[in-house]
């Protein structure tokens, strides 16, 4: 098992930078602290999907009709 230290992480515990290793361990993610004994596993979760806009969402075509205004 290979421990790595994240560069500017903060210990969610302590507050101390730079004391946080991640390390993977029977195919789940762990991270942990070195100065406390914080530790616990990183859940990762599916990206969300984006909100429905007037950007992004599927408008039906419409028709239109061009009216003369000289007439």
């Amino acid at each position: 098992m290979i421990k790595r230290f994240i560069a500017g992480a903060v210990c969610p515990r302590c507050g101390e930078m730079d004391k946080l290793v991640v390390y993977r361990q029977d195919e789940r993610d762990y991270r942990e602290c070195v100065s406390c004994d914080f530790a616990e596993e990183m859940l990762f979760t599916q990206p969300s999907t984006d909100l429905e806009t007037r950007a992004n969402r599927d408008l039906d075509r419409q028709t239109i009709k061009f009216v003369d205004a000289s007439k």
